[in-house]
C-alpha cells in the first residue's frame, strides 16, 4: 500500500484535525494554569519554615513525579466515579478529567520550576521590602514574583509545549483531541500512514508557534529587565553594587 498523497491532503484540511489540535492546545493551557496555582502553593510550602508544610509538599511532588501520567488519568476518568457518584454525572467529561489530571501531575514538576526561581532571588531583596514597610504579601507580589517570573519563564515554556504532546494521553479516555482523531481515522481505513503524517503536521505547527511565542516573551521580559537595571533600585540590598 502506497502513501497517498489525496488522503493526506484531505486530513490537512479536515475540521475534525482543527478540532482536535483545538482540544489539545485547550488542554493545554487549563492543565498549565492548574499546575501552576497548585505548583505555586506547593513550592511556598517546601520553601517554608514549617515542617509540616515542607512535608505534605514533598510527599505531593515526590509522588506525583512517580506516577505515570497516564495511569492517573485512568484513575481520574475510571476509578474515582467508582468511589464518587457525583462525577458519574454529565458534566463530568473527558476534557474535564484531562486537564485536572494532567493538571495535578504537573504541578509536581512545576513547583521545583517555581521553587528554584524563588530561591534564586537574593533575600536582601525581601529584606529591603519588609524595612520599607511592606507586608509578606506586597513583598511576594511586587519583590520577588516579578523576578522570579523571569527565571521560571523558560522552563515553564518549555513544560508547556510538553503539555500538549501529552495531550495524546487523553486518548485513553476518549477525548477527541488531535491523535484521538487520527486514530478514528485509521480505525475505519486502515491508512496509518495519512493519518499519522497529518497529525504530525499539526503537532509541528502547534509546537513551532509556541516556540516562537515563547521566544518573544522572554525576549521581552529579559529586554524589560535590563531596562530597569539601568536605574537604581530602592530594594537593592546594602552594599550591592558597590564598586571598590
Amino acid at each position: 500500500m502506497e502513501f497517498d498523497v489525496n488522503i493526506f491532503v484531505q486530513q490537512l484540511v479536515n475540521p475534525s484535525y482543527v478540532s482536535g489540535a483545538f482540544l489539545s492546545v485547550a488542554v493545554a493551557v487549563l492543565s498549565l494554569i492548574l499546575a501552576t496555582a497548585i505548583g505555586f502553593a506547593v513550592a511556598l510550602g517546601r520553601t517554608s519554615r514549617s515542617r509540616i508544610a515542607q512535608g505534605v509538599a514533598g510527599i505531593y511532588t515526590w509522588f506525583f513525579r512517580a506516577i505515570p501520567a497516564l495511569l492517573v488519568l485512568l484513575i481520574i476518568w475510571n476509578a474515582l466515579p467508582q468511589l464518587f457518584p457525583v462525577l458519574r454525572q454529565d458534566w463530568f467529561s473527558p476534557f474535564i478529567a484531562a486537564f485536572i489530571g494532567l493538571g495535578i501531575v504537573e504541578a509536581a514538576f512545576m513547583a521545583e520550576i517555581i521553587r528554584s526561581a524563588l530561591l534564586s532571588i537574593d533575600e536582601g531583596q525581601a529584606l529591603a521590602g519588609r524595612a520599607l514597610g511592606m507586608s509578606p504579601v506586597k513583598v511576594m507580589l511586587k519583590v520577588v514574583l516579578p523576578q522570579a517570573i523571569r527565571t521560571a519563564l523558560p522552563p515553564t515554556g518549555n513544560e508547556f509545549i510538553g503539555l500538549v504532546k501529552f495531550s495524546s494521553l487523553a486518548s485513553v479516555i476518549s477525548l477527541q483531541e488531535l491523535l484521538t482523531t487520527a486514530q478514528v481515522g485509521v480505525n475505519i481505513t486502515f491508512r496509518y500512514a495519512e493519518y499519522y503524517a497529518a497529525a504530525i503536521v499539526y503537532y509541528l505547527i502547534i509546537v513551532s508557534l509556541l516556540t516562537l511565542l515563547q521566544s518573544y516573551v522572554e525576549k521581552k521580559f529579559v529586554w524589560t529587565s535590563r531596562s530597569k537595571t539601568k536605574k537604581p533600585s530602592i530594594l537593592e540590598p546594602v552594599g550591592q553594587g558597590v564598586q571598590s
